[in-house]
């Protein structure tokens, strides 16, 4: 009998600049403990958290602002498992299963990458999609082209 998988409630986010709708640039930051690693903010729901709760905690905590305006949501929780051998620090879960969020970064906003103790990214940029894809992480890229199509095709991006 397989055991059945246990996936950790993530939350992501897809941030567009200030300038949108304007100028269509994503945020996509370099991670902190991972050399090379650009990838979407994104952590874990805490007990009794809804996703929006968690999404606006984790901005908060990783680049220093939740001053957003919540444009709309991915329909579905992606589910993706961590790699085989990895030592992950959550190593009590198979995977992540996250539900993302297309924001819009409000006007004045200020990230500050060193909010917290342990900065989780090191730098940030915006970028057009086609930079951001060349940039992203390599085991982020499928998704990230999945979701933001679904909001392209939306008409929201």
């Amino acid at each position: 009998m397989q055991k059945q998988k246990k996936y950790r409630p993530n939350v992501a986010a897809v941030i567009l600049s200030s300038k949108y709708p304007e100028s269509c640039e994503f945020f996509l930051a370099h991670r902190n403990d991972m050399n090379g690693i650009w990838q979407f903010p994104q952590g874990g729901i805490d007990d009794g958290e809804t996703p929006q709760e968690a999404l606006l905690r984790e901005l908060e905590e990783e680049i220093g602002t939740s001053n957003v305006e919540i444009i709309a949501e991915y329909p579905e929780w992606i589910t993706y498992d961590f790699a085989k051998g990895s030592s992950h620090k959550l190593y009590s879960f198979d995977g992540q299963s996250q539900k993302y969020f297309l924001v819009r970064l409000k006007d004045n906003s200020d990230i500050r990458l060193d909010a917290f103790i342990t900065p989780e990214f090191m730098e940030y940029q915006f970028l057009e999609y086609d930079k951001l894809m060349q940039k992203a992480s390599y085991l982020k890229k499928r998704v990230y082209k999945k979701v933001i199509d679904y909001f392209k095709n939306e008409g929201l991006i």
